[in-house]
């Protein structure tokens, strides 16, 4: 499969230069450019359109603001705020402008590459520690439903629910997926939590509830 094309944006070095060796060993991902200022968000995405932008919340500028130009600018790429700003406001103001992901900075590196990842596909995706608080204050509805979704099911969960769906095992998944079985049962884990099921075909028949947003009041 062709590598997911990023660029990333903070203002700390150490932090920049770290992101870029992380994204860069995992092998699905292209590093095309790299900044340090909200401007520079603007200017990536106008000489590269990546097709995902990591940028921290707290820089010299409404970043936010930024975010909202820059799509204006590049309407495909989406925009992943990665950053060390607490609370669910500014997840909200984030995600109201226009990003697609919202991960912090004392998350694990796994989860700000699902994050760009479901990015890519279009997903939402928020840190999991207070994904629920954001989601129900979200103002947007048709956002608030899409997130809640994506917290029902990232991407690697929905590839393995789909095969799942078609009689595959555990063998052939992890084949298909091209993960190791041990990897594979730790996804299972957190789908049977999430879905709150005891096995295999309870989770599949529950799946099928969320092929459809949830109605959010």
């Amino acid at each position: 499969m062709p590598l997911i094309t990023v660029a990333l944006v903070d203002d700390h070095p150490l932090m920049l230069e770290g992101l870029v060796q992380l994204l860069s060993r995992s092998g699905d991902f292209k590093v095309v450019a790299t900044g340090k200022s909200a401007q520079d968000i603007l200017d990536i995405c106008e000489s590269h359109e990546p097709e995902v932008i990591v940028v921290d919340l707290l820089m010299d500028d409404d970043v936010c603001k930024v975010i909202t130009t820059a799509i204006r600018i590049s309407p495909n790429t989406r925009v992943v705020t990665f950053t060390g700003a607490e609370g669910v406001e500014p997840a909200i103001l984030a995600l109201d402008a226009g990003a697609t992901g919202y991960v912090m900075k004392g998350s694990t590196s796994a989860e700000l590459v699902q994050a760009i990842k479901s990015a890519k596909v279009g997903e939402t995706y928020i840190t999991r520690l207070f994904a629920n608080d954001v989601i129900a204050k979200l103002r947007d509805a048709p956002l608030r439903r899409k997130a809640a979704k994506a917290l029902i099911l990232n991407v690697r969960e929905r590839q393995i629910m789909r095969l799942l769906m078609v009689g595959k095992n555990d063998a052939e998944i992890a084949i298909a997926l091209r993960i190791s079985e041990t990897t594979l049962e730790k996804h299972m884990i957190d789908l049977w939590h999430k879905l709150k099921v005891r096995n295999r075909r309870e989770a599949v028949i529950a799946a099928k509830r969320y092929e459809r947003p949830p109605v959010m009041h």
